[in-house]
Parts: structure tokens; sequence; C-alpha cells
């Protein structure tokens, strides 16, 4: 490892402990073989077991989540919150699917099935991953690795300087800057050229080395107002398809990693480049 040319450091820590809903900022976090504690270990599925998302669902986004006294807590607008156990109990009964992965996984709550589908509109369920169930990362890209309900790979590494030099070419073109959040990025760094992240194949973090698996592709989602579910689009899309069109990975911001080391990472360490 060497550190880079320029100082590089973590600027922003996040975990989505469900999938498709808000972010948790957080001051440090710990690196799993999948992925950060507690990140994504639940998701909202539909009656047939498929996974929901804000593609399809955009006011999943104003789901606030939260984790306190050893319970995952959830709250929206106008509605009382309700406490899930952050680690469900029970049999892995229930199949499930996220994108081509259909795993084992533990049915969490019957009151947060009947919070969820009335606030949604939809009928729904919240389930969680145990300790139990390991879903494979594409192989291509992560040999080895497992990770949680995430899209494909456990972490989403974005850069705030390629974000300024995307809200740069928006706003020559008269348009509005997006926020970080449209990314939902699990960590932010600060310092690096715009786009290094490309080009970095190990990170070491803290005490955490991380190895690069593939660019992330972006979808619809980025569209989308994360306060409010609106969707505003067409930005960053219509943006990114002039200037970061990869013919195998679509529309491309950030960077997926898998886990090389666990350990811990801190908002303020400095980023190692393998």
């Amino acid at each position: 490892m060497s550190l880079l040319a320029m100082p590089t450091t973590v600027s922003q820590l996040y975990i989505y402990p469900v999938k498709g809903l808000q972010a948790i900022a957080v001051p440090s976090a710990h690196c799993t073989e999948r992925g950060f504690e507690h990140d994504r270990r639940f998701m909202v599925v539909d009656a047939a077991g498929r996974f929901m998302s804000q593609r399809e669902h955009p006011l999943m986004a104003t789901v606030w989540t939260d984790i306190a006294d050893g319970m995952l807590v959830l709250s929206a607008p106008d509605l009382t919150q309700v406490e899930v156990p952050l680690e469900p109990q029970g049999e892995a009964s229930l199949r499930v699917t996220v994108w081509r992965s259909t795993v084992d996984a533990v049915a969490a709550s019957r009151a947060a099935d009947a919070w969820l589908s009335d606030y949604l509109g939809a009928p729904c369920r919240l389930v969680y991953m145990p300790e139990s169930t390991r879903r494979e990362c594409n192989p291509d890209f992560a040999p080895g690795s497992i990770v949680s309900f995430a899209d494909g790979y456990p972490y989403l590494v974005t850069n705030e300087a390629s974000l300024a030099d995307l809200n740069a070419r928006i706003a020559a073109k008269g348009g509005a800057p997006v926020p970080m959040n449209r990314f939902r990025p699990n960590i932010v760094v600060a310092g690096a050229e715009a786009y290094a992240e490309d080009h970095w194949p190990e990170l070491q973090l803290g005490s955490a080395v991380l190895r690069s698996a593939k660019p992330c592709g972006r979808c619809e989602v980025t569209t989308t107002d994360q306060a409010t579910g609106e969707r505003l689009g067409p930005e960053p899309l219509a943006t990114l398809v002039e200037y970061r069109d990869g013919r195998d990975f679509g529309l491309m911001f950030g960077q997926n990693y898998a886990t090389e080391r666990t350990g811990t990472v801190r908002v303020g360490d400095t980023v190692a480049v393998g």
C-alpha cells in the first residue's frame, strides 16, 4: 500500500439497514465479509418474495431508518414509528429474490409488514438475512466474496471531486446540481482527482482493506430526491450519458468494492491505494 500523492481521506460513511430505504450517516463502520455491519441485512419484498426498489417505488426513499438499543427503527412522515429486532430470530423459511440471487431469509416482523404495506400502498414484507445465508457476488468481478442484500457488491465508493465535475457539467447546461445521496454510497472520499476511483485496485481505510470489483452502473434511482421521493429527472443520467457511458457497465459513477480484510473505517481516515 502507498499513500496517494494528494492527501485523500474518508469524508462520509453510510449504512443502509434496509435495502432501498434511507441511509444512516455514521462516524465509523466495521467492514465484515459481506459489507458494513448492519448494511442491507433487511429487505422489503413483494407478495412473490421479490425485492422492492426505489426504481418502482420511489416513496421508499422517505422511510427513515435508525438503530437504537438493539432495534431497527422505521419512521415516515405522519406515521408512528415501528421497531424491529436488529437480528430477528427464527427459521430462514422464506425464499426471496434480489436480482439473479434467490436466498433464504427470516420473516422480520408482522407489525413492520403492515406498516410498510400501508405506507407504500402495496402488499409487502420485511425480511432479514441471517448469518447462515451466503449470497455470492458475481465471480467474474469479486470471486470468493459474499454480499448482503445490496445490489451486487459489499461497498460503493464515490469521490467528491467526481461529483463536483459532474455538477459542473450539469450547471454548464443550466441544470441544478445533484447531491451525493442520489448515488447512495457507503464510502465517500475527498482530496482525490475526479474519477481517480476508476483506477484504484485496492484500498486500505483504517484497519480494513477493500479490493475493486467493477464500476457502478447507474439507474433512474439517481433521479429521485432522497428526501421527498419525487422523481426529478433527467439529471444526472442525461449528463452521465454524454461522457460516462461504458459499453459493459452502462452509465458509470462510483466503484464497487469487496472485502479483502475486515476491519474498522472512520471518517477522516487516510486512504491508501495498493
